[in-house]
């Protein structure tokens, strides 16, 4: 008698698929991880890197360490990078302070309270999401320099005490929305007013909004460049990206192995940032969305 093979049964068809399935999931992704830490591991590279080899030989591994560009990038711009350093964290600390203050208590009002053209001024606030920052550059450059407050911080971090960004103030007011009222009610009954509703009750539950607004606040004050250039003339009020530019130079020549390795130590703070808060990022972005 012949002898008959069995046909694999379909779990172990439907375990075969998922294997293949799962293995071409992983490369992709691997490839996609690969290609976005690529410019990062290429920058760190020619960090160590001499200026002539940076840009005729791109590979990741030098042909000649130069770890003498970080020293001459520390004190070869003119002052030393720590002043950018700092004041950049002046800059960045003082509005993820003003934006989480304004912010929370611009969207407590409008989840909490009822008022006159709520829905109006709602909607006012959102749209000014769809417009472009250059739009109001100019006005707000007038205004700021008829205030005698070119060359200083504070067109920086002022603005952020009153509650201008419409994305964070959405965002906390659809987390407010999914706390239940009925603890407002009880601090009510309780005695507590509006202010120490906000201050005991909402602020310590919306912590995952919080924390998400600070990590954005703080990344994306520390990068930015456009406004910081526009207020800030003298080399000793630069930031970290001001301060990164004053390594290009077109007469005398551009020092790219040192802007490369100071550009290497100005990603420290924001990354420490990510790292420490990157679970209540995920948490909050999650729980703003999915509530309300």
């Amino acid at each position: 008698m012949s002898a008959i093979t069995p046909n694999a049964s379909p779990l172990a068809k439907l375990r075969s698929a998922t294997g293949s399935r799962r293995i071409f999931i992983h490369t992709v992704l691997i490839g996609v991880a690969v290609a976005m830490l690529y410019p990062l591991l290429w920058m760190l590279s020619s960090s160590l890197k001499p200026d002539t080899e940076i840009f005729t030989h791109p590979g990741l591994i030098p042909n000649a360490l130069r770890p003498e560009n970080y020293s001459e990038g520390w004190s070869g711009s003119g002052n030393s990078f720590s002043l950018y350093i700092t004041n950049s964290l002046i800059v960045t600390i003082g509005a993820v302070i003003g934006n989480v203050i304004s912010c929370s208590l611009a969207a407590y009002a409008f989840a909490r309270f009822e008022f006159r053209g709520k829905k109006i001024w709602f909607g006012l606030m959102l749209g000014t999401l769809m417009l472009p920052t250059q739009a109001v550059l100019i006005p707000q450059y007038t205004i700021f320099y008829n205030l005698t407050w070119i060359n200083t911080f504070l067109p920086l971090i002022v603005p952020k005490f009153l509650a201008v960004d419409a994305f964070f103030i959405f965002l906390m007011v659809q987390f407010i929305r999914s706390i239940p009222r009925e603890l407002d009610q009880a601090a009510m009954m309780d005695g507590a007013n509006p202010l120490q509703i906000y201050w005991k009750i909402i602020l310590p539950l919306m912590k995952p909004a919080l924390i998400t607004t600070t990590i954005f606040t703080f990344i994306w004050t520390y990068d930015d460049f456009l406004h910081q250039l526009v207020y800030l003339q003298q080399n000793d009020k630069f930031t970290v990206p001001l301060g990164l530019t004053l390594f290009l130079d077109q007469t005398s020549g551009s020092s790219y192995g040192a802007m490369f390795a100071m550009s290497t130590l100005a990603l420290l703070p924001t990354l420490i940032c990510f790292l420490i808060f990157q679970k209540r990022l995920v948490e909050g972005m999650a729980t703003s969305g999915m509530k309300g």
